[in-house]
Parts: structure tokens; sequence; C-alpha cells
């Protein structure tokens, strides 16, 4: 007998997602009116005592509730250390048709799904029907425009320095559904064009839980491969937003290096504003190293996924997406990533710098054995 089951005997998981609980709450209990025969896990953080609490409930009340020291209070720790292995200790359990699973304020439901999608064994009962991200309706300018960190919201250990708008924008745009719960202010009724301009083509995005029928995921909406290529870091993103004249979109792309001097001078001005930007790039320090821009509500996060794929030839691409009622800098961010680029002179000095640092070791690590 195989040691994973059939996709037809595993039990349908919904991920729920969000940067707030009072939203998670409501579409996790959304979910349990809607789901046939459900078991619900919450996994909250507690960032001051260094604890993940679990809670697990179903139609009888609560079956049980843990805290679990970890060793480092972070999303991922609590995926690695305990969500995981409940996954799949209550698909196994075989009392439950389906399991709805809230995640901690601040986790991004693609570290569970690339666990499921590559290591079956850890979950072999466990599949994704689904996954949600709540937000809340009177908070979406804070959430996807605001300044605010994590931290500062007490969401995650201070040294966490994830902005709540990257966090808010990478669940949205890893989501099948994105529910936003309450009224929206008639000033912020744009941020919903912006949240559609955000999410993946096909999926749905609703306002409150009677726009949508939580049964819909009992099928398995989630495709892990549409998924991960709408969010990957060397992106293949429309260069428009097709039928929303509310928002922008610039798309940016050069097989050119960036000048790594001249990037520490431009970041600010290509990070800066509400705008959400991500992408990839690459220096002549480093060439075969693939960097990666992760930016929202002006604040940016760099960092370096391994190595271009043999044959592939290295690109600098970014994709900014923004809303016209915040103004519209695209003319401004061309003009600071063209800057980054080598010109013709430095190109013929060749894309490949013999270099002992270049100021991007705080973000990038070392440069010895990545060139």
């Amino acid at each position: 007998m195989s040691p994973v089951d059939p996709g037809w005997a595993k039990v349908p998981v919904m991920l729920v997602t969000g940067v707030a609980d009072t939203p998670m709450a409501a579409a996790a209990m959304g979910l349990q009116w809607d789901l046939p025969n459900p078991v619900v896990v919450v996994h909250d953080l507690d960032p001051s005592r260094s604890l993940l609490v679990r809670t697990v409930s179903d139609i009888t009340g609560v079956l049980e509730r843990v805290e679990i020291e970890l060793e480092h209070a972070c999303t991922q720790c609590a995926i690695r250390e305990d969500v995981i292995p409940t996954l799949a200790r209550l698909a196994a359990d075989g009392r439950w048709s389906s399991i709805v699973a809230r995640l901690p304020v601040g986790a991004e439901a693609a570290q569970v799904c690339r666990v499921i999608a590559r290591e079956p064994r850890r979950a072999p009962r466990v599949r994704i029907g689904g996954v949600i991200c709540a937000l809340d309706a009177t908070s979406l300018t804070d959430d996807l425009t605001g300044p605010d960190w994590l931290a500062e919201r007490n969401l995650a250990m201070p040294d966490d320095q994830r902005g709540v708008a990257e966090v808010a924008a990478a669940q949205i745009e890893y989501a099948d559904v994105v529910a936003v719960f309450g009224r929206t202010p008639p000033a912020e009724a744009d941020l919903l064009d912006f949240t559609r301009a955000l999410a993946r083509p096909g999926s749905m995005v609703v306002t409150d839980w009677p726009g949508f029928d939580g049964r819909q995921l009992l099928a398995g909406i989630h495709d892990h491969e549409h998924s991960e290529a709408w969010v990957h870091p060397v992106p293949d993103l429309p260069g428009a937003v097709a039928g929303n004249p509310a928002v922008w979109r610039l798309s940016l792309q050069s097989e050119r290096p960036w000048h790594p001097d001249r990037f520490l001078e431009l970041v600010e001005a290509m990070g800066a504003g509400t705008h959400r930007s991500r992408g990839c790039f690459w220096l002549p320090t480093r060439p075969g190293a693939v960097g990666v821009w992760d930016g929202a509500a002006g604040q940016v996060s760099l960092g370096a996924i391994g190595r271009w794929a043999p044959g592939h030839t290295p690109v600098t691409h970014l994709i900014f997406t923004g809303l016209h009622l915040h103004g519209d800098p695209r003319a401004e961010l061309g003009e600071a990533f063209h800057r980054c680029l080598l010109t013709d002179r430095e190109m013929a000095r060749g894309t490949v710098w013999e270099s002992g640092r270049d100021g991007l070791e705080p973000w990038l690590g070392g440069i010895h054995g990545v060139a």
C-alpha cells in the first residue's frame, strides 16, 4: 500500500490568513457554518511570552487548548513545529470531513501549502481546499498603504521587521478567496479595486461572508502551481490592469544588472510611496544570485533566493501597482529604475565584477560563494 493516500481520501483544509484577528475569526466562523462536519484549529502567537496557543474545536465545543513554548516566536517556527503536525493529526483522526485552519496573524499560507505539496508524507491525509485572506474593510487604507510594522501592532516578535502592508499584499496575492468584512468607507472604495488588482486572476474578492459560500472550497479551488507562478519573484505579470481605471501598474524590465552603488542611492526613490512593488534583480558583483525585491507602502525587503537556473538569462524586473488616488509616480519610478542599470560603458567592462564588498551584505549576505 502506498504511504500516501489517493487524493479522494484526503481531508480538505481551508487556510485562513490575515493581519487582524476579527476578520479572520469571522471567516473561520463562516466556513464552520458552511462546511460539513468541520473541525476548527486556531493557532495564535503570543510574542510577549514566546508562546504558540493552539485551540481545536468542533460542533461539540472546545476539544483542546494547548500552550507551546517556542524557541523563537515567529510564524515560520509555528508552522514547522505545530501547524503542519496538527493538520496531519486531525486529518488522520477520521472524525471530521473538513478542517478550518486559522493561521497565526501575519502568517502566509504559502508556507503551509509548499510543505503539503513538496513533502506529502508529513501530512498524507491532507489536501488544501482553499486559501482565504480575511481583511477588515474599515482598515484597508492602514493595512494596505500604511507604514505600520507587525511588531508595532504586537503581532510579531520585535525582530520581525515585516511591514503590515507587505504581509497583507502577499496574503492577497496568494489567496483563492479574499474576503473583506464590514462596510468600506466611501473614501476607501478604491482600496477594493487595489485589492482586486493584487489578487491572482481567477481568485475571488468578496465583501462579507454572505457574498461567498464556503462549500465551493470542498472540491478544491486551490491550484498550487498557479498560486506559485503568480507570486514568483521572477514575475510574469500583465503590465496593465484591465478594466480597473482606479489602479495603475508599471512593469519595468531589463537584462542589464543594477549598479550596486546607484541601487543603494535610489532604492528609497523606488520604494517610497503607497504602492505595492515586487520582483527580482541582479548585480555585477554577484551575477549568479537571484535578488528579490518585496515592497509595500514605503517599506522594502531585499533578499536572495539562490542562483539563476542554467541557461536562464538573468533579468532585472519589477512590477509596481498603485492607486491613482494616491498619485501617479510611474515616470519617476521608471527614471530611478533605469538610472540603476549599468550604462553602455559599464557593460563594456563586463557584467562580472571582482569585488570584496558591494554594500548589500546586510540584505544579501556576503559576496563570496554567490558570484
